[in-house]
């Protein structure tokens, strides 16, 4: 008898990375309307209701390339601690930034935490290519989402560091 359903580690692993993303929105919505919408922003900062779907389509992606992985490397073992390990770090990373940058208003250190996103989330890239190309292929709008987050975030760190 089979005890955990064949499906279920995919579910797992493409649902894992909306948990950061569901719990980072609790303090984004409180943040939005007064402070994020006084900030000076360029003019090709996406609209606030861009970022939920984004956000969403990419966890998706992400998650599903790690269990790729995790099941090209047979689950949880010596051969997946780099790969796996790089994933949550790089994860972690990800789920840091929203309570520092929007609780704590710490604009700059948001900068640093998302570019030592975009590092962590290149070397997992880097190292899923030679595991399953596809895992490694999902991660490549996600990386193209921290480029232009990690910009956004410069430039709103640069335009308003002096606003208390």
């Amino acid at each position: 008898m089979e005890v955990v359903p064949a499906w279920a580690p995919a579910v797992c692993f493409t649902l894992l990375p909306h948990t950061g993303g569901f719990l980072g929105s609790k303090i984004t919505k409180k943040e939005i309307r007064v402070w994020y919408e006084s900030l000076q922003k360029p003019s090709w900062c996406p609209p606030n209701w861009v970022f939920a779907p984004v956000w969403g389509t990419l966890y998706t992606s992400m998650g599903y390339g790690s269990y790729l992985v995790w099941k090209e490397l047979g689950g949880f073992n010596e051969k997946s601690v780099v790969p796996l390990g790089l994933y949550a770090a790089q994860l972690a990373l990800n789920w840091a930034w929203t309570p520092i940058f929007f609780g704590a208003h710490k604009m700059g250190w948001g900068l640093v935490t998302v570019l030592l996103n975009i590092g962590t989330a290149t070397a997992t890239t880097a190292s899923w290519y030679n595991i399953n190309k596809t895992a490694a292929y999902l991660m490549v709008p996600y990386l193209a989402w921290l480029t232009m987050a990690s910009t956004l975030n410069y430039r709103i760190w640069r335009d308003n560091r002096n606003k208390k």
